[in-house]
């Protein structure tokens, strides 16, 4: 299996959402952070990939796609790397980006949970280190947050960049990727109320071996952080 798909946009702007929906298109795996603390290893390879030394085909290899850090902020690499892949971008507006991280993804109450595990040092380098700014301070994530969308925007033309919010739904995403509209509702998941339940997951023992690096050891890494209800 080969990557069709490269996520761009940052985690908080539906890309819990776009990944189910991928996966209803293409009925094969996206990839996602909660693949990541998922699947034993992956956080290593992404160590390796934070000093320049990435195996794309053995972090990708069972994928179709990916969406959502940490492969967000290796865009261009994977573009290069899967020349065919196609682009999306997902965005929402800045301040309610910030304003949904601070309770979730950049919130204080997971990064003290991560603190001194390997995930959380994976986080470090292939996120934090990336954006270049303190996560927590608005002016300076808003900041990045448009400096990333605009090189993106820059770098592909149409015919390889679609722009998407996941409020657009099934028929701009569908058109890009030349497939049917399904019958079914575009998803919509990882609200803040999910988020609590992912936070009381890694509060967990299994949480713990995951952010180890050791993974959930279940087939379907994404089904126990986020309910697709």
């Amino acid at each position: 299996m080969t990557l069709k798909v490269i996520g761009a946009g940052f985690g908080r702007t539906g890309t819990a959402s776009l990944k189910v929906a991928l996966e209803a298109l293409f009925k094969a795996p996206c990839y996602h952070m909660s693949e990541v603390l998922g699947n034993a290893g992956h956080i290593d390879q992404w160590l390796d990939a934070a000093t320049g030394k990435p195996d794309w085909n053995s972090i990708f290899g069972n994928y179709v796609a990916t969406v959502d850090f940490p492969a967000a902020n290796y865009w261009r690499e994977l573009a290069d790397a899967y020349p065919q892949a196609k682009i999306i971008l997902s965005v929402r507006d800045a301040d309610s980006w910030f304003q949904s991280t601070q309770k979730t993804i950049f919130s204080k109450s997971l990064q003290t949970l991560y603190a001194g595990t390997k995930w959380g040092r994976m986080i470090k380098a292939t996120i934090d280190d990336r954006l270049g700014c303190d996560i927590n301070d608005g002016d300076a994530a808003i900041a990045a947050f448009h400096a990333h969308n605009a090189r993106v925007t820059d770098a592909f033309g149409p015919e390889r960049l679609l722009t998407f919010e996941a409020k657009d739904g099934w028929a701009p995403l569908c058109q890009f990727l030349d497939m049917p509209v399904p019958d079914e509702a575009f998803p919509h998941i990882n609200s803040k109320e999910e988020f609590d339940g992912v936070l009381e997951l890694l509060n967990s023992p299994t949480g713990a071996q995951a952010m180890n690096g050791d993974g959930m050891g279940t087939d379907s890494a994404h089904d126990d952080f986020f309910d697709k209800t």
